[in-house]
């Protein structure tokens, strides 16, 4: 059942619903009511405010506080959530809302109506809160048979008077449904999500997006020379496969090209990955479910740009028919890779891909990839890596992040990188002899299969497109879908021509 999700103007304290979520600053003498909130604050006696206090409350960002009503507003429950101190200007950050609309969401226990009273004073405020709170009422039960399955959210209600509030938030529910289809398929359990599912999944999408769709096969892929699919996905009884999703617009003057690695379950191959190391690698295809998600989008907020999107989809696995260290690949449009580690698979499928791109004459190439441990290391799992071929692209692609709400930084390609790539027996190799920069030598090896001039960003997401620590703000355990936000917005940023 989807979510209903509307904007209204009327008072919180008479709405019908089950609760209202309200936002509280830090002040000096503890929780201060927040734009929206006044009125639910003035209905309990002595102020909510004071009765948090009470309770231990501080207003801290994403603290939350459940109070009962006891009559004092019409729904039962007031969740008060904590947005820190109040900003200097009065207008509380899009992301912050957006984290405590999650956070409150996800600590909504069995309410099932719920009105958003948090600060909405302008359309980004209203869209903020709304998309933070469908990201946060999140849930994946596909599996779960138990009483702890909770109840969908039957109405979402965002309190605004702003002009431009409703537009706002249907755009919200636009992105943070195809956030969240991302999130179900990084969640599905591999089995259920092998290549020829995953394209299916893909078609589905297209046909219901009005996107065009091509499948090839994998007797297409290795009559075509797709060296890096067919490799890696020959040691699978499941074949591998390559989508690509077309979205265009009549008045669009540029073609943007997104690139996402799918491989649906990583075992390292015959190279293969110790235990602790694969029981999350169902994730490992959260770059194509990303670059789907962002299609999905895209179709449905129709920017005057056009957008073509890869997913490179095959299954890493050791069996006796799996690709061997040392064996030699040659990558659609004829570069030939030794594949010192089968490992390092993503970057071979992601060949294909980026080489297949060009022929879409695009003005920009945006891959997206878990593809390295190394930008774990780096950067931590909240924060995805953006490495580029020239650095007003880069810049561009993370300012697109920070705009969309997600963590992203900056990394360079080092020249000097590429000599731990060389092969005696090949173009390439497909990992370094150096045992540092693992993340920025992946990099450097896709440059190799972009073509002189042409703009390229590669986004590497290896620790934020799954998480597997505790829910924080409006991100759940598993699947996060990261990186959709920022293709939406780049997307958008090249429509509106807001780039160099």
């Amino acid at each position: 059942m989807s979510t209903s999700l509307s904007v209204i103007t009327e008072s919180p304290s008479s709405l019908d619903a089950d609760a209202v979520i309200v936002g509280y600053h830090s002040g000096p003498d503890g929780p201060e009511p927040a734009s929206g909130a006044h009125d639910v604050d003035a209905a309990f006696t002595g102020g909510l405010a004071r009765t948090l206090s009470l309770l231990g409350a501080s207003g801290a960002p994403e603290e939350v506080n459940h109070v009962p009503s006891l009559g004092a507003i019409r729904a039962p429950l007031v969740i008060a959530v904590g947005l820190g101190p109040a900003p200097h200007d009065g207008a509380v950050d899009a992301d912050a809302l957006s984290r405590a609309a999650g956070v409150a969401l996800r600590n909504r226990g069995q309410q099932t109506r719920i009105a958003l009273a948090l600060p909405a004073d302008s359309p980004e405020q209203a869209g903020a809160a709304a998309l933070g709170a469908l990201l946060g009422d999140y849930a994946f039960s596909r599996y779960r048979t138990g009483a702890d399955v909770p109840a969908p959210t039957e109405k979402l209600l965002v309190l605004s008077s702003a002009d431009g509030a409703a537009a706002a938030v249907e755009r919200a529910r636009t992105i943070g449904t195809s956030v969240n289809l991302a999130r179900d398929l990084v969640n599905t359990a591999p089995a259920d999500l092998v290549p020829a599912d995953l394209a299916d999944a893909a078609t589905v999408v297209a046909r219901e997006n009005g996107l065009t769709v091509e499948v090839l096969d994998e007797q297409a892929l290795a009559e075509g020379g797709y060296g890096g699919l067919t490799g890696v996905g020959q040691g699978s009884a499941n074949p591998p496969r390559l989508v690509r999703l077309g979205y265009r617009h009549p008045d669009a003057t540029a073609t943007i090209a997104y690139v996402g690695k799918g491989i649906t379950f990583d075992s390292g191959g015959l190279s293969l990955k110790p235990t602790t190391s694969m029981d999350w690698m169902k994730s490992d295809m959260g770059g194509a479910a990303a670059v789907l998600a962002a299609m999905r989008a895209i179709a449905g907020l129709k920017p005057a740009v056009n957008v073509v999107g890869y997913l490179a989809i095959a299954e890493n696995m050791p069996s006796g028919t799996a690709q061997r260290p040392s064996d030699v690949l040659t990558v659609y449009g004829g570069k030939t890779v030794e594949v010192l580690n089968t490992d390092a698979e993503g970057r071979l499928v992601m060949a294909d891909a980026l080489v297949r791109a060009h022929e879409d004459d695009p003005d920009l190439i945006v891959d997206v990839a878990t593809l390295t441990g190394a930008q774990l290391v780096a950067l931590g799992t909240r924060v995805f890596g953006i490495m580029a071929n020239d650095d007003q692209v880069r810049d561009d692609v993370a300012a697109a992040a920070t705009a969309a709400g997600e963590a992203a930084w900056p990394m360079p390609l080092p020249e000097e990188l590429r000599k731990g790539l060389d092969s005696s027996v090949a173009d390439i190799a497909n990992v370094s002899g150096e045992r540092w920069g693992g993340m920025l030598s992946a990099g450097v090896f896709l440059k190799e299969f972009i073509a002189d001039g042409m703009r390229w960003a590669h986004l590497d997401i290896a620790g934020p497109s799954f998480n597997q620590g505790s829910p924080f703000g409006y991100t759940p355990k598993g699947g996060t879908g990261a990186a959709t936000r920022t293709l939406v917005r780049i997307a958008e940023n090249h429509a509106e021509n807001r780039t160099e």
